[in-house]
């Protein structure tokens, strides 16, 4: 989605400039999008990778919008629907007062029986918790024990926050996953005076006519599609780049001794089926530890930074059901599954409640997640284990005894960036290696957020900070 949303902005600012430009966008894989991909099939529209992304942030809404997409958004049916978590085995209702962290009200909290009387009296004591005055940066685990007690994080906020990044919030950062929180501490000295607040005084946005979260009538795969179709004959699948290195100036050139002395070298990209292509710029749009590998050769400091970020493997099934096959039919958007509850799933969602035409009447579409930094070898498992583990939850919480009418295990392997404690400290540092290339820009879920529209965004800073160092504005 990086590289697809860079090579569009290129081809919006060539456009505007009224330059030609002639671009290549490389996939190694068999499609573009990676972690976009849409199944349809007998009508379900079920997702393997995101199903909807947040309008809170306008990147991903202003892009829909140019690309003509806007009448094929749809919402969230039912907004109030709760999310239920799992407690000793049995669903129990998230407050809708807890806003991934902490409470904006205290009663409907102590009326739930998620905490004992001790946690919520712990709770209760966050305004009179003293505001961190250090910058240092600390883990969601840190911060949230720190203000609301370690029952909190334990029962609630470790599925919430963790699921996001399937990893384990006791090594994420606080400061690169949730800077809202920090900064609520910080004007206010407490997360429930900031939520109160908040409450009173809601942002608009954008998005506010789509509610917190968006999709397309017909799968987030919609987005991929219109972004292929802008792009033409220049995006090439199955193209892997072996190596990437900096091109001595073209003969006959006229000025190119001259350009890469301002704007630095030219690149020269060596292809898996044995050609090479040279380029003015170079947008990496791949994992980190892949943009580490292709650097190594000539800028060892910056190839080591990037390594460090470190990655973990999930998988999401898919399963459909007869709506009579549930025993116990759901009634929220899904359910989330605290570590200490020790089970394979992460959290279950239920796709046709969610979102309208996502499988036709009488069918209920689940979406479950598995693995993560919590159980790093759930690759290992077959798809028939990983379906069984599935399975085996659903009827628990649930009473599904029926076998499921469709199904799908998606493997993802090494996809989700880990932003743990120092992340936005190490993507400063990469920054500012990054002045020595000026040619060379990177882009991806690494670096400054891993939500669709935060890709999409570091896709066009990408191409808007390249575009504008070689065509300068006269």
């Amino acid at each position: 989605m990086a590289g697809l949303a860079s090579a569009n902005r290129f081809l919006e600012l060539a456009a505007e400039a009224r330059l030609d430009l002639d671009l290549h966008v490389l996939e190694a894989g068999p499609r573009p999008g990676r972690a976009i991909r849409t199944l349809r099939q007998d009508g379900l529209i079920a997702e393997a990778g995101a199903d909807s992304f947040l309008t809170e942030n306008p990147a991903a809404l202003d892009l829909v919008r140019r690309l003509g997409l806007e009448p094929e958004l749809i919402s969230v049916e039912q907004r109030d629907a709760p999310v239920y978590v799992v407690r000793r085995g049995r669903l129990v209702p998230i407050p809708r007062a807890f806003a991934m962290l902490a409470p904006s009200r205290l009663l409907p909290v102590f009326a739930s029986p998620i905490f004992s009387l001790r946690g919520k009296l712990r709770m209760a004591l966050e305004p009179l918790i003293p505001a961190r005055r250090s910058d240092e940066d600390e883990s969601i685990s840190s911060f949230v024990t720190r203000r609301l007690g370690r029952e909190t994080f334990e029962r609630l906020v470790q599925p919430l926050a963790g699921g996001i990044y399937v990893g384990d919030p006791r090594r994420l950062s606080i400061q690169a996953t949730l800077p809202r929180f920090c900064a609520m501490e910080q004007r206010y000295g407490s997360l429930f005076r900031g939520l109160s607040e908040a409450r009173r005084h809601p942002r608009t946005n954008s998005g506010a006519r789509w509610g917190l979260f968006a999709s397309f009538r017909n799968g987030m795969a919609a987005l991929v599609d219109a972004l292929g179709e802008r792009i033409g004959s220049a995006l090439r699948t199955g193209l892997e780049v072996m190596a990437v290195g900096p091109d001595s100036p073209q003969a006959g050139y006229e000025g190119a001794a001259e350009r890469e002395a301002a704007h630095g070298p030219r690149w020269r990209l060596r292809l898996a089926d044995g050609t090479s292509l040279a380029a003015d710029a170079v947008v990496l749009a791949v994992p980190a530890y892949r943009a580490a590998l292709l650097l190594a050769p000539y800028h060892r400091r910056l190839a080591d930074l990037l390594a460090q970020i470190r990655y973990v493997s999930s998988a999401v099934v898919n399963t459909s059901f007869r709506t009579e096959d549930f025993q116990r039919p759901p009634t929220g958007f899904g359910v989330v599954v605290p570590e200490r509850e020790r089970r394979r799933v992460l959290a279950i969602s239920f796709t046709s409640l969610k979102f309208a035409g996502r499988a036709p009447q009488g069918t209920i579409l689940v979406r479950s997640f598995l693995g993560g930094a919590l159980s790093p070898g759930i690759l290992a498992l077959d798809d028939e284990a990983m379906v069984a583990a599935v399975l085996a939850d659903l009827q628990d919480f649930f009473g599904v005894r029926a076998k499921p009418c469709f199904v799908d295990v998606a493997r993802w392997e090494n996809a989700m960036p880990q932003y743990e404690v120092g992340h936005l400290q190490r993507v400063a540092e990469i920054e500012r290696e990054m002045r020595a290339l000026p040619r060379l820009a990177l882009a991806g879920a690494a670096y400054r957020g891993v939500g669709v529209p935060d890709v999409i965004r570091s896709g066009e800073t990408a191409a808007q900070t390249l575009f504008s160092r070689l065509v300068p504005k006269a």
